[in-house]
């Protein structure tokens, strides 16, 4: 049985540059989640690609305005550790704001830390929380470490335990 995509039930590629080649089209015609796979690749070095800070940053960047919620994460994660760009923590800040917008729980949970490190434990613990109940088990850990020094209540850490738990049950395949 041949593999094909489950949307336009092109065949499935048989080859790395097969698909890099695909993924190039997909790239010139402005897809989004392609522009923000190449940024990933030239990031980590992958399939060939120069590992390279500045071109993945110019990538997530393209595919960010294009409505890649990744890809503003990503972004701003550039901006919070200096890969490819000086370090700014408010870029950090905006482009993890704009990455949560659109539901993206990865920004979620760097915005509490940032808010965090900023000694805003009531803004810290309320991120961390919806984080919990978008599947970042990290939250847990920060949640239970805000209770054990004092910064959140049990109750606090039952409620994102829940939730949590009820993600993993919402998301849990009947195979």
């Amino acid at each position: 049985i041949e593999r094909k995509c489950s949307f336009c039930r092109t065949p499935a590629h048989k080859s790395i540059e097969e698909y890099m080649e695909r993924l190039q089209k997909r790239v010139e015609v402005g897809d989004a989640h392609a522009i923000f796979t190449l940024g990933c690749c030239y990031r980590g070095g992958e399939y060939g690609f120069p590992q390279d800070d500045v071109k993945a940053l110019e990538l997530f960047v393209r595919a960010g305005e294009l409505g890649s919620v990744e890809a503003c994460c990503c972004v701003g994660h550039a901006y919070e550790f200096g890969n490819g760009v000086e370090i700014d923590k408010k870029k950090a800040n905006h482009y993890y704001k704009l990455a949560v917008i659109g539901g993206d729980a990865n920004a979620r949970f760097n915005l509490a830390i940032a808010e965090e490190n900023a000694g805003n434990m009531n803004r810290a613990l309320k991120h961390y929380m919806i984080a919990a109940e978008r599947g970042m088990d990290d939250s847990l850990k920060e949640i239970q470490e805000l209770y054990t020094n004092g910064h959140a209540t049990k109750d606090d850490y039952t409620k994102a335990l829940r939730a949590y738990q009820a993600y993993l049950v919402e998301i849990k395949s009947a195979q």
